[in-house]
């Protein structure tokens, strides 16, 4: 919502800075999203006057013209606008000016001819393409007549006016219109509103209802009121209203439209006009559309509508709007319209959101009309409109308004108590105060010792609880006037729970095997979710799925990761490794939530280790996944894990799938997918994995214990033995190994020499041999006495000679 600060004026007295009102708002009511104005880094831009043009000699397209700016000399400007036109005020950027994007205006010369300047269109001043009336959307803009020569074109156009653009959240759709922003600023700042209500002075003698019928159904239009304007005369809306509805983003079309849209601006009321004279036997109904009943909305498309579902608005030929969305293109305003039949109304919200949604014809009337309006202003914003039409169209209104269906808002009554107010916000305020702020909001108020009985206004739908009430206390009395407490609380370091830990080593262990982690829907279709289950389940289907994709829980991993596995193959990826942690649902029949089980699974095609020049390739096959669980069972400290053949799973090989055992429990299966399933698929032989985590975390584990590195530093000692070529190296580093004394951490063969210098018979094993102690800092003497000691034995055992 584009709130123009002028327009506020209007209303309520405001001498705000507009950067320091903009902060104000974001505090207090909604967020901003910006402030600005058109003019802001614009310069030297005025009015111009054409006085005459001729045709550039060396261009078909381009003309040069005198310009009068209020100076003794005219100035030369080469223009190739189409809509070019002699004795016309246009908008002069002079040399030296800057326009939009920070375009610097220098005096040039155009193929030979001098240009002192620049004649400009909207668009190259700052103007939105979409606000841009399409009359001068491919030109130059014709100014006023009255418009100064020489004058700065800014106040002419509104681009002095300061804009606040604000991002209105769906609780506060008051808001979204200028009456109910200013009121929201009138109660924030302690001001009074003087807002304008129109009075009909004038009718024809002619009453709208013998003009039109209309029929409704009060359960889709709890209010529809129609009024007529008769020999309306279309054309182009004065320049104060293009103002203010392109500086609120909206084009300016002619004064029908345009009314329409500023009443919807400034009310927030959506209206709609028709040609009276193209509605169908002069009757309107408000229905649920029929079966195969079709409508060509203004935007000249042909939309099917939904048959009971879908309001319209029809006549005796069938429907002629979309209720609360789009108006239909047979009964649109044209410029041969001279009658207007003018609805104002109130539609189910629910229908009017799931009808833009359906149809994807999201609009500024179907947002209100979602978020909610005013209906206590219906009726005054379809007499403001009418008789703005009337009076912009030179026309006359029939007389009375014609009401189909009327709802008159029943007011809302809340009650709190100073004590919950001042508990909830920690503060101390007095009754006196918390009345005010009541009263400032334009709510009714009486009081009973502390407590408040507030009637609230139609124009604030959004309240209708004790804490809607604190809310407005806490914004209007200023969120930075609250008292700040920090929080007490007693700090204890984070950690991983057991279950935490488990998860967490499993998903590190599967890594560390060569797989990869992958994140699957929770959701899938009946027949997937059905696959590959560890346990008998009735499935749990959704009552408003997404999709026909998503329509139940799952029960297993393995089909989300089929489809993971199959997404790969399709783009050309052969070798899949992929594992899964997550949640499946089971459910008793007689269950509604189903119970939520830990589980974890692994799918494997192609090739599991790739080959080199020294190596062959690993094909994934059977042992290679039953390998990895293992390997998984084994470090999390599972054991008496056995692997039984198994034959009663029909997704699986039935000659390649072992189950999973843990004592006598059940745990899982691992194997090689049935070929039906890898071709439904489109992948080739698959190997897959499925393991109930939850039993591996409550079974009991055997713990591993590790000795830390020690902290003190080495001692290394190296030595060549020439022995027998017999002589295997593990002989001798098993013996150093088994005498090597305490201290002796590693022993390490770091050379193998055979040559001339040694006989034909022998060979020279060179070792590394590491001392470390875990207490201690070792000394010389400590490791010589090992050493020496250990290669004695070595001499002795293996006929060994020091080198």
């Amino acid at each position: 919502m584009k709130v123009s600060t002028k327009w506020l004026q209007d209303y309520v007295d405001l001498k705000v800075d507009p950067a320091q009102l903009a902060e104000k708002i974001e505090r207090t009511a909604v967020e901003v999203d910006e402030e600005y104005r058109l003019a802001d880094g614009l310069k030297k831009i005025v009015v111009g006057y054409v006085k005459s043009k001729r045709p550039h000699p060396d261009s078909d397209h381009l003309n040069i013209c005198q310009v009068d700016i209020g100076q003794k000399d005219l100035l030369q400007i080469v223009c190739g606008a189409p809509n070019l036109a002699a004795d016309k005020k246009v908008i002069v950027a002079l040399p030296g000016a800057r326009i939009a994007g920070n375009v610097k205006i220098k005096r040039s010369k155009m193929r030979g001819e001098v240009s002192e300047g620049m004649i400009c269109s909207l668009q190259e001043i700052g103007f939105a393409d979409g606000v841009v009336p399409k009359k001068f959307a491919d030109g130059i803009y014709f100014l006023p007549a009255d418009a100064k020569l020489g004058e700065t074109v800014f106040s002419y156009l509104g681009m002095d006016e300061s804009i606040i653009d604000l991002d209105v959240t769906p609780n506060r759709a008051d808001m979204l219109s200028m009456r109910g922003t200013a009121t929201e600023l009138a109660a924030i700042y302690d001001k009074q509103t003087h807002f304008t209500h129109p009075q009909i002075v004038e009718e024809a003698p002619e009453k709208t209802a013998d003009l039109l019928q209309v029929t409704v159904d009060s359960k889709l239009a709890p209010t529809y009121l129609v009024r007529i304007i008769k020999n309306v005369t279309l054309k182009a809306s004065p320049l104060w209203l293009q103002k203010r509805l392109w500086n609120a983003g909206v084009r300016p079309i002619n004064n029908v439209v345009d009314v329409t849209n500023y009443i919807l601006l400034d009310y927030g009321q959506p209206l709609h006009s028709f040609d009276y004279d193209q509605i169908a036997g002069q009757q309107l109904t408000v229905r649920l559309a029929e079966p195969n009943e079709k409508l060509q909305t203004l935007d000249e498309q042909e939309r099917q509508l939904r048959p009971g579902k879908d309001i319209v608005i029809a006549d005796t030929q069938g429907a002629v709007a979309l209720a609360g969305t789009m108006g239909g293109l047979r009964t649109a305003v044209s410029d041969q319209t001279t009658t207007i039949a003018l609805e104002a109304a109130v539609f189910d919200s629910t229908r009017v959101r799931q009808t833009a949604r359906r149809h994807n014809l999201h609009s500024e009337a179907s947002m209100r009309f979602e978020r909610g309006i005013n209906q206590s202003t219906v009726a005054e914003a379809l007499d403001a409109a009418a008789m703005l039409i009337a009076k912009l169209g030179d026309g006359q209104l029939t007389k009375e308004i014609l009401t189909a269906s009327l709802t008159e808002p029943e007011p809302v009554t809340v009650i709190t108590s100073l004590g919950k107010i001042n508990h909830v916000l920690g503060t101390t305020l007095s009754v006196t105060t918390v009345k005010d702020i009541f009263k400032r909001l334009g709510f009714e108020v009486s009081t009973s010792a502390t407590d408040f009985t507030v009637v609230i206004p139609p124009s604030r739908w959004d309240i209708s609880i004790p804490a809607d009430l604190i809310e407005e206390v806490a914004r209007i009395y200023g969120y930075d006037n609250l008292p700040a407490t920090l929080p007490t609380s007693v700090l204890v370091p984070g950690h991983y729970t057991y279950r935490q830990r488990i998860i967490r080593q499993t998903c590190q262990l599967l890594e560390s095997a060569g797989l990869d982690q992958a994140i699957s829907y929770g959701l899938t279709n009946k027949v997937k979710a059905s696959r590959f289950m560890l346990e008998p389940s009735a499935a749990t289907e959704l009552n408003f799925p997404m999709s026909s994709d998503r329509t139940t829980a799952r029960m297993n991993l393995i089909s989300g990761l089929l489809d993971d596995v199959a997404y790969n193959v399709a783009r050309k990826v052969e070798n899949v490794a992929l594992y899964e942690e997550g949640r499946v649902f089971y459910r008793q029949a007689d269950q509604t939530r189903p119970r939520e089980v830990e589980h974890v699974a692994g799918a494997l095609t192609g090739e599991f280790a790739l080959g080199n020049w020294h190596e062959s390739s690993s094909k994934v096959d059977f042992f290679v996944t039953k390998g990895i669980v293992e390997f998984l069972l084994k470090s999390l400290g599972i054991e008496k894990v056995r692997f039984i053949k198994a034959v009663e799973h029909d997704d699986m090989h039935p000659g390649r799938t072992a189950d999973i055992y843990l004592g006598e429990q059940f745990i899982g299966f691992v194997g090689e997918v049935h070929p039906t399933i890898c071709e439904e698929y489109g992948i080739k032989r698959t190997y897959v994995f499925e393991i109930d985590l939850q039993q591996v975390i409550e079974t009991p584990k055997h713990e591993e214990r590790y000795q830390p590195i020690s902290k003190y530093p080495a001692i290394t000692r190296d030595v060549a033995l020439a022995v027998d070529q017999s002589v295997e190296n593990a002989e001798i580093t098993n013996c150093f190994y088994d005498h090597g004394g305490k201290y002796l951490q590693s022993v390490q063969l770091f050379d193998v020499y055979q040559g001339s210098k040694l006989s034909s018979n022998k060979k020279s094993l060179a070792y590394k041999l590491t001392y470390q102690a875990q207490d201690t800092t070792l000394s010389d003497e400590q490791v010589n006495l090992d050493f020496e000691r250990v290669l004695q034995r070595v001499e002795e055992k293996f006929a060994a000679v020091v080198r």
